[in-house]
């Protein structure tokens, strides 16, 4: 499956929630900025962060791929519980942007590195 497919087939499992599922896109030793977490701890970062965020979604805005990499600009307008990235957001809705690279091992991804565009949900809010 060429490495685009397989990307959007991951985000169609995340969404879908699909954590049994999730092996099959990510590697058993993945790492998450610099860290490793493993698959067990990956998803369990996945699961929070549906929790936080009851009506997450993950949406592609770009999408590039130079196999074994993908860069990704995902786009998120949803309604975090609580406070989200040190913010206190409070069940308002946001829109930002995420912005990831990947790479890929054996059609499962190995590393991730991921940048949230904080400032965005920044302006946002209200000032204090």
């Amino acid at each position: 499956m060429p490495l685009a497919d397989l990307y959007r087939a991951y985000i169609g499992c995340l969404n879908r929630q699909d954590w049994p599922g999730l092996g099959r896109f990510v590697a058993e030793d993945v790492e998450h900025n610099g860290r490793r977490l493993g698959l067990p701890g990956y998803r369990d970062m996945l699961v929070r962060d549906f929790t936080d965020i009851a009506d997450l979604r993950f949406e592609i805005g770009m999408l590039v791929c130079e196999p074994p990499n993908v860069a990704a600009r995902l786009l998120f307008d949803c309604t975090p519980e609580g406070q989200f990235l040190g913010l206190a957001v409070d069940r308002r809705r946001i829109t930002f942007a995420e912005n990831v690279f990947y790479v890929f091992r054996n059609d499962r991804i190995a590393s991730v590195w991921s940048v949230i565009d904080k400032a965005a949900i920044e302006a946002q809010l209200p000032r204090r």
